[in-house]
């Protein structure tokens, strides 16, 4: 992949945002689909200079994948926070730790979902929106959980592009895991608590603003908890998955994420750095860019 980008005079680089690049130089895919788009979004969608990193996991039973949806959006926040990578945005330090967010959420029918009691309620909706125009299908439904359009998965997509592949691994690992314990639930009758969305959205803005750095909302104590040690009670609940599915070490990953920084941290550092070795805003950026291609490379194959 590397030697691929080089032979064509381009370098690899895994962020949610280009320290500097600017979106009005840039030119959408050449195909029906993101011609309409530009078409029904105008402004909004040319400004869509970001990168999401998506992860769907298989759940055949429509309603079960609903039930799943409904209960996990509880960790979209915890997840969010451990991947920041965006920094930055079109040469500006926009103190967060993920401004990718803050754009996307610019573009209709995201954040976090709202309650569905089946499958059956979800399509009615979709339906409804086909019917009044707004929409051809759901997958132009853009939330940070939804069951996904083309395959009987639920595709997490709130999470930032890792830089470092064990990262994306370890983010991926929690995903299932959570799922597997939601699963296992069900199966007792027992379920985790929904919460109004207004409490989860907080703690979206949260992770979106400060990453790791600082605390969630627990919400079942009512309390901001550090998110280090919110963390280790998840790697905790979810050991006994994640050892059934194989990848306990890629959760218990996270713990390094911790000590050395979420990408977001580290770009923050290596630019801050360089401001105070003497560079100019310019060159600091691209010593950031630098250290992101180094990075992405680190642990690729």
């Amino acid at each position: 992949m590397i030697r691929n980008a080089e032979k064509c005079g381009m370098r690899l680089m895994a962020a949610s945002t280009h320290p500097f690049g600017e979106w009005e130089e840039q030119k959408h895919t050449d195909a029906p689909r993101y011609h309409m788009l530009d078409q029904d979004l105008q402004g909004i969608i040319r400004r869509m200079l970001i990168c999401g990193m998506h992860v769907h996991a298989g759940i055949e039973d429509p309603d079960t994948r609903i039930d799943l949806m409904n209960q996990a959006r509880y960790f979209l926040p915890h997840l969010l926070a451990l991947s920041t990578s965006s920094p930055f945005w079109a040469g500006h330090e926009m103190g967060m730790k993920c401004a990718r967010l803050g754009i996307f959420d610019s573009m209709p029918r995201t954040g976090i979902p709202d309650r569905f009691e089946s499958f059956s309620e979800y399509e009615r909706m979709v339906e409804r929106m086909i019917k009044a125009g707004a929409l051809e299908d759901s997958s132009k439904i853009w939330w940070d959980l939804r069951p996904s359009a083309r395959f009987p998965t639920l595709e997490m997509r709130i999470t930032d592009v890792c830089t470092r592949l064990e990262d994306a691994i370890c983010i991926a690992s929690l995903y299932q895991s959570i799922l597997r314990m939601l699963i296992r639930l069900r199966q007792r009758n027992q379920r985790w608590r929904i919460y109004p969305r207004m409490l989860m959205d907080e703690n979206r803005w949260r992770a979106q603003r400060y990453g790791v750095t600082r605390g969630l909302i627990d919400l079942s104590r009512g309390e901001q908890i550090a998110y280090p040690v919110l963390i280790e009670e998840l790697i905790g609940t979810l050991e006994e998955e994640a050892q059934a599915l194989g990848c306990l070490a890629e959760v218990q990953h996270a713990r390094k994420i911790l000590d050395r920084g979420t990408s977001a941290c580290n770009q923050l550092s290596v630019f801050s750095e360089a401001k105070a070795a003497g560079a100019d805003e310019m060159e600091a950026f691209k010593q950031v860019v630098d250290w992101l291609v180094a990075e992405t490379a680190a642990d690729l194959p």
